[in-house]
């Protein structure tokens, strides 16, 4: 009988600056407890993380600030991909990876998930988790072959290469003509530049994007991780014959009317719906309707673009859309055809919110992100702040766009070649706006002034997403108190704004219970991992998702209840890391605009959010939580 099922039970642990490695065993009680994915990785970034940076006690001042964002770019900060226990069932959804470090764009958690064929490569190569910590003294690629043995490459050839092409690169490279290709991760040339919102790309385009995993991947002189496992050390499952007959339910239920929003048009039919709701943030929140949404709607692109579903490994749900136009825009080189996979947040930020009512135009940009390694949320935010600085005159010399061209346009809202031309500034740190933009808009907003912090939208220095939060008071309270900053995805709690349990538009007692609960919900999701679009194909999800952890493991006592008690220890875990980062309770709030001016559109025109409603929101959120009246938890209770 094999000592675990589901798990391998160590973490391979690779130093980049000795080029040494080592398997650090994973206690089984751990493993119980915090279940995979992100719960495990904040594990695991707890316990490799190192020392917390000295902070005044009340708020961090500027210059703190700066020490603790910039330390995130140190050699000590780990770089964490963590598999599950699904991982390598064929379940459905299942194939997916965490991405865990400490942001330099927040200078607390990082948390981020990918759907990916290296998630098996991981497993089988690395273990529960490949941690990787210090600096290697040139360009490098971390190579792990089917022996599981780490290898430290140079990689001087491969920098300056997009995603794209340094992922072709590395199979070119490193690929021995088998059935079974080497996977690979990697960064761009944002990345490289360490622009604070860079993200890690696999699987052809795929990202781990949010809060800026890339950067602390290129501060570590890693350009790219190539993995390919030996498939007989896939850990066994405890009871297969009944997780076979379980998995081909599940796949059936997945291709039900659950998900049927998902197979048809994708996420992208969040445009028109959001737009008709009055909760689509546009020019920098500004409105929340576009009076363009119908041009770049799914329902539009699928009509007058050639548009195809993408499924992602060991999907049956295929909700990603890959989108083909032509290359028109005036800085193209050569003709021929581009393709950019969209969904409705990079449609979001770098369509309505920066103003650009051009299909075309968004969809050359969100390719242009994933090929330089951007987090196309918060590119699109931090550029529709620069856009609304500008046009109050706050930008007077904007360096913008090819300097051997001796073109330095406007930036106004509406201007999808600036935006796709800021890409590149960004990207490359070109020029003194791209330097400024490369920083977010939390930093950006701090160096220029003059009142602009009011309208950088982030939560902790990270970018808002595509959701009007002055007209989802359950979600706002979500945005204000999710650890990794401004992040629908770690909280599910616009599930019951658009549903009939609340009334979207006012504040009650009830927010903060059901935040709390959504934010267990999501932390159990991403945690076993499985894909948040499966979340409706599940009877009882807490029921099925425990019951399958049985099969897998073979731990015959693990119930419903004690998957909950995991999901709250995990978001326990999370906040216990932000206070020993110096969280503070004036953290948890929301950009200025938002609690200052009303909505001034759409069928929610006039509504707005108050900083006393938000304050009761997240007392009530504290309480649900169990945590002191300042938001604090105690550490030494949850074995910190």
């Amino acid at each position: 009988m094999p000592a675990l099922y589901g798990y391998r039970g160590y973490a391979t642990v690779v130093d980049l600056t000795t080029g040494q490695y080592r398997r650090d065993p994973i206690p089984k009680e751990v493993l119980r407890s915090a279940i995979g994915g992100i719960g495990l990785g904040t594990w695991l970034l707890h316990r490799y993380g190192g020392p917390p940076v000295d902070h005044d006690g009340e708020r961090l001042v500027p210059t703190a600030r700066m020490r603790l964002l910039d330390s995130a770019l140190e050699p000590d900060n780990p770089l964490i991909f963590v598999t599950s226990p699904l991982v390598g069932t064929r379940l459905t959804t299942s194939s997916k990876f965490a991405v865990m470090t400490r942001s330099p764009l927040t200078g607390f958690i990082a948390d981020g998930l990918s759907s990916s064929h290296l998630a098996v490569e991981l497993k089988r190569a690395c273990g529960d988790a490949l941690v990787i910590t210090g600096r290697a003294e040139r360009p490098s690629l971390l190579h792990v072959d089917v022996d599981g043995v780490p290898n430290v490459r140079p990689a001087d050839h491969l920098m300056g290469l997009s995603t794209m092409d340094t992922e072709s690169a590395v199979k070119r490279e490193l690929d021995d003509g088998g059935r079974r290709p080497v996977r690979v991760a990697c960064i761009g040339p944002a990345g490289e530049n360490l622009v604070r919102f860079a993200s890690i790309a696999n699987d052809g385009g795929r990202q781990a994007g949010r809060c800026g995993p890339g950067a602390v991947m290129g501060s570590k002189n890693l350009k790219a991780i190539a993995v390919k496992g030996d498939p007989d050390a896939d850990p066994p499952v405890a009871h297969p014959d009944a997780l076979r007959e379980y998995a081909h339910d599940l796949s059936r239920r997945s291709l039900g009317a659950a998900t049927a929003k998902y197979r048809e048009l994708g996420t992208i039919a969040n445009v028109s719906v959001f737009n008709r709701l009055g909760t689509l943030p546009t020019r920098n929140f500004q409105q929340s309707t576009f009076e363009d949404a119908e041009a770049v709607s799914g329902e539009s692109l699928h009509q007058t673009r050639a548009t195809r579903s993408a499924h992602c490994a060991n999907c049956t749900i295929g909700c990603e859309k890959v989108v083909t136009v032509g290359q028109k825009d005036k800085r193209a080189r050569q003709g021929g055809e581009i393709s950019a996979r969209l969904e409705y947040e990079s449609l979001f930020a770098l369509g309505p919110l920066v103003g650009v009512g051009d299909p075309d135009a968004v969809i050359h940009a969100v390719r242009r992100c994933d090929e330089l390694g951007l987090d196309t949320i918060s590119a699109g935010g931090v550029i529709a702040w620069a856009m609304e600085t500008a046009e109050r005159g706050l930008l007077p010399s904007l360096d913008l766009g090819d300097p051997s061209s001796g073109a330095n346009p406007a930036l106004n809202f509406g201007d999808g070649v600036a935006v796709i031309d800021l890409l590149d500034d960004i990207g490359h740190r070109r020029g003194s706006l791209g330097n400024l933009l490369a920083e977010g808009s939390r930093l950006a907003a701090e160096q220029v002034g003059g009142g602009s912090e009011s309208w950088a939208m982030q939560v902790k220095g990270l970018e808002m997403p595509g959701y009007e939060p002055r007209s989802l008071k359950t979600l706002a309270l979500g945005l204000a108190t999710t650890p990794r900053g401004a992040c629908h995805n770690r909280t599910s709690a616009y599930d019951a704004d658009f549903s009939p349990e609340v009334d979207r538009l006012t504040v009650d007692d009830r927010r903060g219970k059901i935040a709390a609960d959504s934010e267990d919900f999501a932390a159990a999701l991403d945690s076993l991992i499985w894909c948040k679009f499966l979340r409706r194909a599940f009877g009882d999800f807490w029921e099925e998702s425990a019951a399958v952890y049985r099969m897998v493991t073979g731990w015959e006592d693990f119930d419903a209840d004690e998957l909950r008690r995991a999901a709250a220890h995990i978001a326990d875990l999370k906040k216990g890391y932000n206070q020993r980062w110096g969280w503070q309770r004036t953290d948890d709030t929301l950009p200025g605009r938002t609690l200052t001016e009303p909505l001034a559109d759409g069928v929610a025109a006039g509504i707005g959010l108050t900083t006393d409603e938000l304050d009761a929101m997240i007392a009530d959120y504290y309480r649900a939580r169990g945590w002191s009246d300042g938001g604090r938890i105690d550490l030494d209770a949850i074995g910190l």
